[in-house]
This record gives C-alpha cells, sequence and structure tokens, in this order.
C-alpha cells in the first residue's frame, strides 16, 4: 500500500515510523514532511490546501491517508479525499468539530451528563464580563476555535479574566478562534492524556500519558504545544480507567452518534483526575503532540492494521499490543518560544543517541538539517521503568546541539517522585 501522512512535525515524524514498520506499507509519503524525516518521501504541499492535497493523493496514487494536524481535519480534509476515494484515518469535518470548537464539545458533555468542568459561553464582551465578576477565582478562559495549544487562559485575578477576554473577544489576539470564548470553573488535581482509537462504535485507548505544557520547570511560564511527555501515565489506575470509561469514553462516542457525527480516529480525552473523579478538560480529534511520540514507541502490535480497522469499522477485532516498558519524550525548543525566536540554527549530534529522535521545526541548507521552527525536535527514551527511561532520554539531549537549544529539566519529575525535581540539562 502507498500511505500518505499529512503533517511535518514530531507527532507525523513517530507516525511515520512506526508506519514504516508495518508489512501492509511500500511506500510512505508525508505531505509536507520535513528534511528529517527519513523513513518518509516527503511531498511538497500545504495542509490546509485541500483541493491541492487531494490532487496529489491522486497523482501519488494514494492508497491511505493519515490525517493528523487538526486544521485539515477541521477543514473537511477526510471529507474530500474521501470523496476522491482515498480512504482515510481521522474524523470527518462534523466529527471534528469535538476539537474545532468547545462551545460544540461543551455543550455535548452538558447534554450528555458527561463530566466536566462548569462553564458558560460567550459572543459579546460585556456579558462575559458581567459573568466574570461573580464567579470565583481562579478562572479558565479558552477561546472556542483553534489556537494550536496556546487559547487558554488561567485568570487568577478578575482584572486577569477581564484583560484576557478582552484579548479575544475585541483584541483577536486568536483570530476568529476567539471570536467566541468558554468562561470554566478552575478544576484541580493532576492531567492524563488518553489517546484512543475509534470506530464510532468500539473504544480502544492506547496507553495513558502526562502531558507537559508550561515552557518552564515546575510548571512554569507560558503555554506551549508540549514541552514533553512520559507514558504511561502512573497516576492512571486500573481503577481510573474503569471509571473513565465508563463515564467518558463510551457516553462520548454515544454521544458523537446521537449528534449525527460518530467519530472515527483517535480521539483524544485530557482528563484531570478531580477529588470526585476524571472529569474532561478537553478533546481532540486527532493524536497528541507529544504525547504520540511518548505512546507509539511502546506499541508492539501494527499500528497500520489498527488505523484500517478503524477506517473500516472492525476496530473490535483489533490486536492493539503495548510494551511493559515506560518512556520519557523531551522537546528541544528554539530559544524564546512560544514567543519569538531565532531560526537557521545548525542542528548536530555528536553521536546516534539511544533514543527515537523525531524531527520538527526543521529545514535543510547547504545539506545540514537546521532549525525553523520553535519545537525543533524531540527525544524519547524507554526503559523498564520510569526513571530509567527519564535518565535515558537526558542522557540523549547531552548528544544533540544547536544555538539556543532549550528544553524543560524535569520532564516526568512529578511522576516519579511526587514533585518537581531538580533540572538534569545543563
Amino acid at each position: 500500500m502507498k500511505i500518505l501522512v499529512l503533517g511535518s512535525g514530531g507527532r507525523e515524524h513517530a507516525v511515520v515510523k512506526a508506519i514504516s514498520k508495518s508489512l501492509l506499507a511500500d511506500t510512505v509519503y508525508a505531505l509536507p514532511g520535513n528534511p528529517g524525516m527519513k523513513e518518509a518521501v516527503c511531498l511538497p504541499g500545504d495542509v490546509l490546501d485541500v483541493p491541492g492535497t487531494v490532487q496529489t493523493a491522486k497523482e501519488y496514487q494514494i492508497d491511505f491517508c493519515v490525517v493528523t494536524p487538526d486544521d485539515p481535519l477541521a477543514l473537511g480534509m477526510v471529507d474530500a479525499m474521501e470523496t476522491a476515494g482515498i480512504p482515510c484515518f481521522g474524523p470527518d469535518k462534523k466529527a471534528a468539530r469535538i476539537e474545532s470548537s468547545k462551545v460544540f464539545s461543551k455543550e455535548l458533555m452538558r447534554k450528555h451528563g458527561i463530566p466536566t468542568a462548569r462553564f458558560a459561553a460567550f459572543e459579546a464582551l460585556e456579558p462575559a464580563l458581567d459573568y466574570v465578576k461573580n464567579q470565583p477565582l481562579p478562572l479558565v478562559i479558552k477561546a472556542d476555535g483553534l489556537a494550536k495549544g496556546k487559547g487558554v487562559v488561567i485568570a487568577q485575578t478578575r482584572q486577569e479574566a477581564e484583560q484576557a477576554l478582552k484579548d479575544m473577544l475585541v483584541g483577536r489576539a486568536f483570530g476568529d478562534s476567539g471570536s467566541r470564548v468558554v468562561i470554566e470553573e478552575f478544576l484541580e488535581g493532576p492531567e492524563v492524556s488518553v489517546l484512543a482509537f475509534t470506530d464510532g462504535k468500539a473504544i480502544v485507548p492506547l496507553l495513558s500519558a502526562m502531558d507537559h505544557k508550561r515552557a518552564i520547570d515546575k510548571d512554569q511560564g507560558m503555554n506551549t504545544g508540549g514541552m514533553g511527555a512520559i507514558a504511561p501515565n502512573p497516576l492512571y489506575t486500573e481503577a481510573v480507567a474503569k471509571q473513565a470509561m465508563e463515564t467518558i469514553f463510551l457516553p462520548t462516542i454515544r454521544a458523537m452518534e446521537q449528534a449525527g457525527c460518530p467519530f472515527s480516529g483517535c480521539l483524544f480525552f485530557g482528563l484531570m483526575l478531580t477529588q470526585d473523579g476524571p472529569r474532561v478538560l478537553e478533546y481532540n480529534a486527532r493524536l497528541g503532540d507529544p504525547e504520540t511520540q511518548a505512546v507509539l514507541p511502546l506499541l508492539k502490535s501494527d499500528l497500520l492494521a489498527a488505523m484500517l480497522a478503524v477506517r473500516n469499522g472492525t476496530l473490535k477485532e483489533a490486536d492493539l499490543v503495548f510494551s511493559k516498558a515506560s518512556s520519557c519524550c523531551v522537546v528541544l525548543a528554539s530559544k524564546g518560544y512560544p514567543g519569538a525566536f531565532e531560526k537557521g540554527f545548525p542542528i548536530t549530534l555528536n553521536q546516534q543517541p539511544d533514543a527515537m529522535v523525531d524531527y520538527a521545526g526543521v529545514t535543510q541548507k547547504d545539506g545540514q538539517l537546521v532549525t525553523a521552527g520553535g519545537r525543533v525536535m524531540s527525544l524519547t527514551a524507554t526503559g523498564a521503568d520510569l526513571n530509567t527511561a527519564i535518565d535515558k532520554a537526558y542522557a540523549a539531549i547531552q548528544l544533540v546541539h544547536f544555538e539556543g537549544m532549550r528544553c524543560r529539566g524535569d520532564i516526568g519529575a512529578r511522576a516519579v517522585g511526587g514533585t518537581y525535581g531538580t533540572a538534569r540539562i545543563r
């Protein structure tokens, strides 16, 4: 089979690597990919150009397309591919609303009794300002639409809440994505990410993970697209998993079917483990980044076969097997990320690290990989236990260098010690 993976980030690189191991895959293409994806044939194109991407897929006689980024899913890439006769892994445009509109997802949860934070949605500034006057602090302010993981503000004071609302609804800090906002109560507890494959009927969770969103150690600094992850998440016990399946996962799949938009693909559940049980923080309509980089190295079975089973509605017959090991993924970013950063710096690996290297924000100049994005690459190490995986990941980072390279030094520290450890990186 000829497989096309859409996207260019570390998540896509991890997917390309896993699919390339499948006996079902003859050639793996990536559009646009990046020069670090040696396992794929990279094709020029823009994933936001739906007609152009479909035309390229037809020209290369693609047999199966994996749509991972959020924007093309929201634009209806799967709908267009399927109409052209190219089967896809990923939800159609209607189902992708579970991520592309927080108002849609929150209303869905409220209607079907799926546990989540209390909320209210607003399109106009004044009613939103009136609402926050009487709500307990802190408050969570979210842009309704897609914002690359950055459209969330945790307001500790009313002034911060008011400023966030003005920035989104008036200043259009997130463009059309912030034309509506959701104001939520602040939930407390550890967070868990669960990626789950579903064909709209059956649902099969992959390993749990712990993402690290803040830019700086000890969960300080701005929100980012993700600075690292570990898998599995030791806080996600069998008892919690059972409760999440009964109160969140299955009810969500049924709710989507009842809403007339059955979900097929990978449904990402961002959960918070509160004193009252797991609550939904967010849904994503695709594989997470960097959770995918942490989870897939532990997958022992055929990823492509599982994705085909999702598309064909035979997931309940599929076999997804994971090793008993642990993994730690650390993202290497450009200085200044998630704000302004410089790029074009050569990337050197002094020797091949004992870790999986997934490239993201890179390009090639004079035959040399150079930085081209905020999150440049990630390194994922596995070990018999989480401590071993963490040590191996940080040892691997010592072999990599580019000007301005930075990362968090405490990925996984909370999971292994209950508190944050000291930085492990220079």
